[in-house]
């Protein structure tokens, strides 16, 4: 057997698959396919790129006609509507329209009002969808697939290795991980869960066994307003940003059950989102504005 890494940048950051394979394993095909399908959902989601299926829908709202898409998109916004009724309206893909009154790289608070003005074109349920098309109602309104199209693209990355033959893979885009088998002779892929506050340090160690693990958590992006923090996730209800978990780590079949249960849980105030996710049934782990860990992900 022979262990081969390939790096790539995509979706905003670095990326890396890790593969074991027989020594006679011709891999670059399978590498290949796996990055061309990152790059592939990132062309047609992101909302960066004009010529992007989300771009399109976007530019779209208000305009009186629906935008057609095909049965991967919905069945992505098949799922986000499921996520945002299991989540009480939290989980919310037009939320993304809020960074409109927030710049959190600039350090200064929104302005007054923007907040209140950006806040009727958030709202899931008014967008309006079925297998064919989709259609935001209201100019301004926003799709914004960065909620989970990173995650179902590790999911989908693995896949295409596994249907390449690669029976032990792990697939890394900036943190969200799909795992493919394990390493011969191991229980699973040796990751480590960020520290929220040592950057390049880890909170825990812990080996994934085949499936997913994405983390969300508010130490990346911040400011500071009379001596509090804010970090960077915000309440599609208010918005402004959430006052809970400072990070949240879940282990899911797919990836993509993994980032919108963690990103559900930081939009919760503390105590509810560690019920919640005692009653998910899912391994996890959070990291409470105090640094007190809980979950039944035991740290280092």
């Amino acid at each position: 057997m022979q262990g081969l890494e390939h790096c790539f940048k995509a979706m905003g950051g670095p990326c890396r698959l890790r593969l074991e394979v027989p020594a006679d394993f011709e891999a670059a095909p399978a590498i290949a396919a796996a990055e061309a399908e990152v790059q592939r959902l990132e062309a047609k989601y992101s909302r960066y790129l004009d010529d992007s299926l989300t771009s399109a829908i976007n530019r779209a709202a208000g305009a009186g006609e629906p935008t057609p898409i095909d049965a991967e998109t919905a069945a992505l916004l098949n799922y986000a509507d499921t996520a945002w009724r299991e989540s009480d309206g939290l989980f919310d893909l037009t939320s993304g329209v809020l960074r409109r009154a927030w710049d959190f790289r600039s350090g200064r608070p929104p302005r007054a009002g923007a907040v209140e003005e950006v806040l009727p074109l958030v709202g899931w349920q008014q967008v309006q969808w079925d297998s064919g098309s989709v259609y935001l109602p209201l100019a301004g309104m926003e799709l914004d697939f960065g909620g989970c199209v990173k995650e179902y693209a590790a999911d989908s990355a693995a896949l295409c290795l596994r249907r390449a033959g690669v029976t032990a893979a792990l697939v890394d885009l900036a943190g969200d991980l799909a795992a493919v088998g394990v390493p011969g002779g191991q229980r699973g892929w040796p990751v480590g869960i960020r520290h929220p506050e040592q950057p390049g340090g880890a909170l825990a160690h812990l080996l994934l066994p085949e499936g997913g693990l994405a983390s969300s958590g508010d130490y990346e992006r911040c400011i500071e307003l009379d001596g509090v923090r804010y970090g960077h996730i915000l309440h599609p209800a208010t918005g402004w940003p959430v006052r809970g978990l400072v990070a949240v780590s879940v282990l899911a079949p797919q990836c993509l059950v993994a980032g919108s249960s963690a990103t559900i849980a930081m939009l919760k105030p503390a105590g509810e989102a560690l019920h919640w996710l005692n009653r998910l049934g899912l391994p996890w782990m959070a990291v409470d504005a105090e640094l007190r860990v809980h979950g039944t992900v035991a740290p280092d």
